[in-house]
């Protein structure tokens, strides 16, 4: 009997020492979550930080995220001014013709890629590196870069798609902070100023294309889309015509073909789409027009309609005044003084095909361009004594007419509902 009591009373010495314990833990708890409180409510990141120095159990994401936003500041706001990234090419004997329109298009904002193709002698390419690196204006923007290692490319195969893609790749990597590319060749010449394109563009948004483009093939079903070539310039360092091969093959069931102009103005993040592909439709699409015939004049198209994400995008017009037969055959009419009149009306930013050094390119740098004697085509940016042979401030934009007439084409291509409906049809 004796013994059950004392066992008895054991047990009770040890309840109540077990519930001095649980107070004593209690007070602690509610001592630190006080503690705890306090610092949140005095809302200040160093506060929490002293506070997780003594008790690092408590380092929250909360306090991260804040150390983060302390030492990352967001970027700089973009500039009012957007950016043109160029690609003027040419071929055999074009050197001349190359130079001249880059000194019509030069403007130290924009950034510039030269190519002469394979074709073309050893000497033109070195010098047309040359003379880059000789002139005293691109030697201090440094904002104009031949392409070192020449494509071959065939006007009629993939290889004009390839180059182009080339180009838009060196112009990612070697200038961060373009928005529209616009590809040129050695026959295209503008219609106005760079100062005229820069102001005009200034309001647009900066995720809009200009890609002439139809869904209706007409006779390039059967000429164009259906037969099999391959070309030469794939495989061979000196250019000849493509061949066919057969049999013919069916239209594609899994994407929509268009057509259009092998000239055109794209966003840099429908550039960046294309080069990356990152669902993977560009790397089809240009395993499919590897054999399809002038594959420059649809292989943009026919991505950019095929992507939900950029086809709402698109302006239907290239921007170039360019004379066709009807029905069109492979090259277009070459401009003449007699053209002129209608280049103006148009409105267009840029004219093709032009013979080299032609009357009619006399005329539009006199009453365009306002370019004299082979220098640069003025602009807000332009100093020194002669004029432009320095670099002012390169963000002062002085439009002129041109930029009127510019205005008043894309006022028309962007007015609803016709810009809704004419994309991607």
């Amino acid at each position: 009997m004796l013994k059950k009591i004392k066992m008895k009373l054991k047990e009770i010495k040890n309840l109540h020492l077990e519930k001095r314990w649980t107070f004593t833990l209690a007070v602690a708890s509610i001592i630190s979550i006080f503690l705890l409180a306090a610092c949140f409510n005095l809302g200040t990141v160093s506060s929490l930080s002293k506070f997780n120095s003594f008790f690092p159990i408590f380092n929250t994401r909360t306090t991260n995220f804040a150390e983060e936003k302390t030492q990352f500041p967001p970027p700089p706001p973009r500039p009012t001014v957007p950016r043109f990234a160029y690609l003027v090419s040419g071929s055999k004997g074009d050197l001349d013709k190359l130079w001249r329109t880059v000194g019509a298009l030069y403007h130290p904002w924009n950034y510039y890629v030269l190519h002469l193709d394979l074709e073309s002698s050893v000497e033109e390419r070195m010098e047309l590196a040359s003379r880059v690196e000789r002139d005293p204006v691109f030697a201090s923007v440094g904002n104009v870069y031949v392409v070192p290692k020449a494509n071959m490319v065939t006007y009629r195969g993939p290889t004009m798609v390839s180059n182009t893609l080339h180009a838009c790749a060196i112009l990612l990597k070697k200038f961060k902070d373009w928005d529209w590319f616009i590809n040129l060749s050695a026959s295209d010449y503008p219609l106005v100023t760079q100062d005229d394109l820069l102001f005009t563009f200034r309001d647009l948004k900066r995720d809009l294309n200009f890609i002439e483009h139809t869904s209706n093939l007409g006779w390039k079903e059967n000429k164009r889309a259906m037969p099999l070539m391959v070309d030469p310039g794939l495989y061979r360092n000196t250019k000849s015509d493509i061949f066919w091969v057969q049999p013919k093959r069916a239209l594609p069931t899994t994407f929509k073909l268009f057509t259009g102009s092998a000239w055109m103005i794209l966003s840099r993040s429908f550039v960046e789409y294309c080069i990356w592909g990152w669902d993977n439709l560009p790397r089809t699409l240009l395993m499919y027009y590897t054999n399809f015939v002038s594959s420059p004049e649809g292989y943009f198209q026919t991505v950019i309609c095929n992507t939900p994400e950029f086809n709402s995008t698109v302006v239907n017009h290239d921007m170039h005044f360019i004379s066709w037969d009807t029905p069109p055959k492979q090259h277009p009419h070459v401009l003449t003084l007699n053209d002129t009149d209608k280049m103006i009306a148009r409105g267009s930013a840029f004219a093709r095909k032009f013979k080299q050094d032609s009357l009619v390119l006399d005329r539009i740098d006199r009453e365009l361009l306002h370019r004299k004697n082979g220098s640069f085509t003025p602009g807000g940016w332009c100093k020194g004594d002669p004029s432009c042979t320095k670099v002012g401030k390169p963000t002062r934009v002085k439009p002129g007419p041109g930029a009127q007439r510019l205005r008043r084409l894309i006022g028309k291509l962007l007015q609803q509902p016709k810009f809704s409906q004419s994309q991607c049809q």
